[in-house]
């Protein structure tokens, strides 16, 4: 079958456009550049042409999700794969590839009801190097790995599981039994990767106000994370997780709220994926709650208070 290799490009809808330009440059780092089109502008985290494109469209919200496959025959191959599972899909003209730069493109809708594409062949600017909005003392981690990992609101878990597994070829489980003190119940969130990243998208369930809940941004160096937790910080926005470890990818890590009032996750020096199911109830340590909201109000360290 067909696999996806990589979450390669996301749409973002924002209602500040302002906003979000200082945000990524001066506090992610990435490459912001338009044009001409007055509607959207773009950020690069390496030589692919973008990652993201960051729309004028008012949802504060993902808008679309782009998912690579590695040629023409696996893209023909994941048509068949869609129309087996009973998945309605727009095969896209010229333009609208040429809009995403890539070769080939069909957009659906995935069991939560995100927007959702396959495609091959992006745009790589080999001969345009990367030059972040501000200093770094690394590069942020892509290659064959993609752009990073989100959490997506899915309103069936089991299904969503199943259609990542059986349509897109990705692998998973539950990584996680976490204490959810405010609603006296154990969340049990779902990991899923299709190349080395430990996980590339995560499935918790439930309602939630948006289609993402947070963004991970991976850098290879830990004093980008240190200077860009003092940039957050001396900016004032909302830590809702503080420094830690995670016990999955062992990254550390802490959580921001970006211009669109949704989580970035910005972290690194971890390890790949283990490609075998395990699954922990705390982190290594740190990630207390700071800020509360955004769905992970969770326990993730061990209450030594119980000993």
């Amino acid at each position: 079958m067909a696999i996806v290799t990589e979450l390669g490009y996301m749409g973002l809808g924002v209602s500040n456009m302002t906003a979000w330009r200082e945000y990524a440059s001066q506090v992610l780092g990435l490459e912001v550049f338009d044009e001409g089109e007055k509607d959207r502008f773009y950020l690069r985290m390496d030589y692919q042409h973008h990652r993201f494109i960051v729309h004028n469209s008012g949802t504060d919200d993902l808008d679309y999700l782009g998912w690579r496959v590695a040629g023409p025959e696996e893209f023909d191959e994941m048509k068949r794969q869609l129309e087996a599972a009973g998945v309605e899909f727009l095969q896209c003209d010229a333009a609208d590839c040429e809009e995403r730069r890539v070769l080939d493109l069909i957009k659906f809708l995935d069991p939560g009801g995100n927007p959702t594409e396959i495609y091959h062949g992006p745009l790589i600017d080999s001969h345009k190097p990367f030059h972040p909005g501000r200093g770094m003392h690394g590069r942020f981690v892509t290659g064959d790995e993609g752009l990073g990992h989100l959490i997506l609101r899915q309103t069936d878990v089991q299904k969503a599981y199943r259609f990542y597994t059986d349509v897109f070829g990705m692998r998973g489980s539950i990584e996680y039994h976490l204490q959810v003190p405010q609603a006296g119940i154990v969340a049990k969130p779902v990991f899923m990767h299709c190349n080395g990243r430990d996980h590339t998208v995560a499935f918790v369930g439930g309602p939630a106000p948006k289609r993402i809940n947070h963004l991970k941004f991976e850098v290879d160096n830990i004093d980008d994370i240190g200077m860009t937790h003092d940039i957050v910080r001396d900016r004032k926005l909302p830590v809702h997780l503080k420094l830690g470890k995670h016990a999955n990818d062992h990254m550390l890590t802490f959580y921001h709220v970006n211009p669109s009032g949704w989580l970035v996750e910005y972290g690194g020096v971890g390890r790949k994926a283990t490609h075998q199911s395990e699954y922990y109830e705390y982190d290594i340590w740190g990630h207390d709650n700071e800020e509360p909201g955004y769905g992970l109000d969770l326990r993730l360290r061990y209450d030594w208070s119980k000993k």
